[in-house]
């Protein structure tokens, strides 16, 4: 689902021209905002390069018919869609039921299912790898961190967990996205990365990227992919 917020390329969530304060001075449940995106979501985002080459390496690292769990699926593309294409199993959650009925549509060869991934019984060492691209960022900094410790609990030992998020010092700010009212948490870069090798993974990768979505109120934005192991 790539649950975010519109941020600034100085690293602090915009306000006034750019990306002002919501109106109605909270955010609205993720679920209603991506149920209102729907695949304009997928257009503004599908030209990130860094996006692709994060799946490109882990498409590299995996080996043949592995698990994995999309967090945060969205319409399915490119995540799952890559994924699948290469004959892996793949297991797509998303809390929007428009985003999860557009992957099903899109992506026949994986399974996806509309759920809150707080909510996901997950099983220790049940996938080779979990992609958490960009959909922690409407959660709260505290299940942030214990949603990031229970994914890496699903990790088989050795297994891949990609991450990315927008590195920013935010913490329950409320903005607007594409248009839609949203309130978001997140970290900065080094801390994000210290949560991650904190839930026990091995960092072994990162890329940083400056991304302007395709979409009448886009503006650049920064980006940090991470990839690493289950110790």
């Amino acid at each position: 689902m790539g649950e975010r917020q519109g941020l600034g390329d100085s690293g602090e969530p915009r306000d006034g021209q750019g990306l002002p304060d919501a109106a109605s001075g909270r955010g609205r449940p993720a679920a209603a905002v991506f149920d209102a995106l729907g695949a304009e979501y997928e257009r503004a985002f599908a030209a990130s390069a860094a996006h692709r080459e994060s799946l490109e390496r882990l498409l590299a690292d995996l080996t043949p018919g592995s698990r994995v769990l999309d967090v945060g699926s969205g319409t399915g593309r490119p995540t799952a869609q890559t994924l699948a294409a290469a004959g892996h199993r793949v297991l797509g959650v998303d809390v929007s039921p428009v985003m999860t009925a557009l992957a099903a549509r899109q992506v026949p060869t994986a399974e996806f299912r509309c759920a809150d991934v707080r909510d996901l019984l997950l099983s220790e060492g049940e996938f080779d790898a979990v992609c958490v691209y960009f959909s922690l960022l409407q959660m709260e900094r505290g299940e942030q961190r214990e949603l990031l410790e229970r994914l890496v609990r699903s990790l088989r030992p050795g297994g891949l967990l990609v991450a990315a998020t927008v590195p920013v010092d935010a913490a329950g700010v409320d903005a607007v996205f594409m248009g839609q009212p949203v309130r978001v948490s997140s970290f900065g870069a080094e801390e994000f990365t210290a949560l991650i090798t904190r839930a026990g993974v091995v960092v072994e990768w990162e890329r940083s990227a400056l991304f302007t979505p395709d979409h009448p109120a886009g503006a650049p934005e920064p980006h940090l992919f991470l990839h690493g192991r289950r110790h």
